[in-house]
């Protein structure tokens, strides 16, 4: 680590949500790298306590995304550490399964924890920063940009953080950026769980190769102080998906070739033959 790094967030906080674990905490580790004091925050505030110790983090808390107050809680203890400027929004939940599969509680869960718990973050964060202004990054993904069956509720929540992004980012002071992280299928615990004969598990797996938390997190640090408002990860896969919007019939087509070849490689990754993967719907 060089001297330069670890000044480049002198005297500056920064609050990331769903930092526990997976790619929050992987961001919230590069940030304390940089000098920052990180409020790592969490649903699990026992998690997030313990994760702020290990990455030497300035605090640990609980944060419900749900409650805006939480949010401003959050803002509040970050500005008590030095002057917030940045804010990552990037707790959420990844329920799969066809619109009709899905409970109407998991529905439910997943617009108010991804799409509210974000709308919730921009808005504590755009009012906290100070004369130096900040940058607000927003985890969404690669569902947010096409059609992707089996996601279709995730990827609708995806979709509208992108373009809540875009919005706010027009909107606010030059000295703000806002910025959306699209990534392709991440090695987390959220993935892992995913039930492996599903639509949606068998799409995420036909792109290649899964990326890292590590990739993720570089990636999402990376974008403080970027012009640059949606970025995908890789770049190659987002200007796929969206050309699939320009033929959203023959991406349908598609849509069986594709999955076959991510059960081909979930099979893979298990160290079993292609044909003993489940064929879900």
């Amino acid at each position: 680590m060089t001297s330069g790094s670890r000044s480049a967030g002198a005297g500056r906080s920064a609050v990331v949500t769903g930092a526990a674990r997976g790619i929050g905490r992987g961001i919230a580790e590069r940030l304390v790298a940089q000098g920052y004091a990180v409020v790592v925050s969490d649903t699990d505030e026992a998690a997030a306590r313990t994760c702020a110790a290990e990455i030497g983090a300035a605090e640990g808390r609980g944060l419900d995304v749900r409650d805006p107050e939480a949010h401003r809680a959050a803002a509040a203890a970050a500005g008590r550490l030095g002057e917030l400027t940045a804010w990552f929004n990037n707790a959420g939940v990844g329920d799969d399964g066809l619109i009709g599969d899905l409970s109407d509680e998991a529905v439910r869960r997943l617009v108010e924890v991804n799409l509210l718990g974000t709308l919730w973050g921009i808005r504590a964060a755009v009012a906290a920063f100070g004369r130096r202004g900040g940058d607000v990054v927003n985890t969404a993904s690669l569902a947010g940009l096409g059609p992707v069956p089996g996601y279709s509720v995730y990827a609708a929540t995806k979709a509208a953080i992108v373009s809540a992004s875009m919005s706010v980012a027009a909107e606010t002071p030059r000295r703000v950026r806002v910025h959306a992280l699209c990534p392709d299928g991440v090695r987390t615990a959220m993935l892992d769980a995913q039930r492996p004969g599903g639509l949606g598990a068998a799409l995420v797996h036909s792109g290649g190769r899964i990326l890292t938390v590590e990739e993720v997190a570089e990636a999402a640090v990376g974008l403080v102080g970027a012009g640059r408002v949606v970025r995908t990860v890789p770049a190659w896969r987002g200007g796929l998906i969206r050309a699939t919007t320009l033929a959203p019939s023959v991406a349908a087509r598609a849509t069986g070739l594709f999955a076959a070849q991510g059960r081909r490689a979930i099979a893979r990754d298990r160290g079993g033959p292609s044909g003993d993967a489940p064929t879900g719907r």
